[in-house]
């Protein structure tokens, strides 16, 4: 399995790529195998799987697409959690090697600033008049990486709120009542790790992170100056000038392209494989994976 260069023209780009998406090991909807089920029936071709400072999801795919003899060709990913500037910055680290011991190390740390954060949550939520929405939370994440995402849907889930994105606007976004500033490792600490682990260091949906082009600009200077790989250029819901913005900055600062869906569960807004598409002048990530996707 080969996926082409953008060298070769437009009707031999034949697979389906999605490389971000998330399973129940973190913050998403789905079980490792219901995800490849949904791969597998969307005809996605390579998925990465890059749940939330976890890696716990990766064996339990691959075990199951090599039983049930998928052609479906998995990359092992994951998505760490960073902090630059005040902002959290998410960097997705692709065909890693996740028995790496300083990965490992890293994941280590990060789950136990993921529980220290969410403690303090659970205190601050119930000072807003919300009693025992950690044990509530920390229950739904059946053991996995705890997130604010599991706190809003238990927020929802008792009828405290409407709709989960309320938990955000009101209660647990940056800057509200039950706010609580993460402690997460260093932009250039998770390359580092990455790059350890064998893998390629990806910026996250750079247009989501509420910057302006300026700030953005000084995002993906530092970003490639730490050694970073490549950028999220395509995710499903994006502005023709949000793309071509990032198309731009991977020209300018000679950074690889990524696509992917940021699956977390079905809806009728995002699904795997939905509107992505590499840009014919972007050089995908792929590229610098010459023997991964045989």
């Amino acid at each position: 399995m080969t996926i082409m260069s953008t060298t070769e023209s437009k009707e031999t780009q034949t697979l389906r790529v999605d490389l971000h998406s998330h399973t129940k090991c973190s913050d998403g909807g789905l079980t490792p195998e219901e995800l490849v089920e949904r791969a597998v029936n969307f005809q996605i071709d390579v998925l990465a799987i890059t749940d939330h400072d976890t890696v716990s999801a990766l064996d339990i795919a691959n075990n199951y697409i090599k039983d049930k003899n998928y052609g479906l060709k998995l990359i092992n990913g994951i998505e760490i959690s960073t902090v630059w500037e005040g902002f959290e910055i998410h960097i997705v680290g692709l065909n890693i090697d996740h028995a790496n011991p300083q990965l490992r190390e890293l994941i280590s740390n990060q789950q136990e600033a993921r529980e220290s954060r969410a403690i303090a949550i659970g205190h601050k939520l119930q000072k807003c008049g919300f009693e025992g929405m950690y044990d509530k939370a920390k229950a739904l994440s059946t053991g996995g990486s705890f997130t604010r995402a599991h706190f809003a849907k238990a927020l929802f889930q008792q009828g405290s709120i409407s709709k989960m994105q309320t938990a955000f606007d009101k209660y647990i976004g940056k800057g509200k009542r039950a706010y609580v500033k993460p402690n997460w490792c260093s932009i250039q600490e998770a390359i580092d790790v990455i790059h350890s682990a064998g893998g390629t260091a990806v910026m996250a949906h750079p247009v989501r992170y509420d910057l302006s082009t300026k700030w953005l600009r000084r995002l993906v200077t530092q970003f490639k100056a730490e050694g970073g790989d490549g950028l999220e250029i395509v995710l499903p819901q994006m502005s023709n000038d949000q793309r071509q913005l990032m198309l731009n900055f991977c020209l300018e600062y000679e950074l690889h392209a990524s696509m992917g869906s940021d699956f977390h569960y079905p809806s009728k807004w995002s699904d795997l494989g939905r509107n992505l598409r590499m840009p014919d002048k972007a050089t995908p990530i792929w590229n610098l994976w010459p023997n991964s996707l045989n």
